[in-house]
């Protein structure tokens, strides 16, 4: 990645339907803490993969925006 490199936020899929079914097939028969595990598991991975501090500053920062907000 370079630095001029940004966060991709529109779909950008091949399959999503493939790959939604393949998240929840990686999930199955896992306890909670487990299934917690693999996601952060995951996001290193992926974020190792991405490489660009700045991209994943960006996707942090939408990730925490579409939180719903509390009182």
């Amino acid at each position: 990645m370079t630095a001029a490199a940004q966060l991709i936020t529109e779909p950008h899929l091949d399959v999503p339907d493939d790959f939604y079914q393949a998240l929840i097939e990686t999930h199955q028969s896992l306890s909670e803490a487990e299934s917690h595990a693999l996601n952060a598991r995951l996001v290193l991975l992926l974020a190792n993969h991405i490489g660009a501090l700045p991209v994943l500053r960006e996707a942090f920062a939408a990730a925490r925006a579409a939180l719903p907000r509390t009182a």
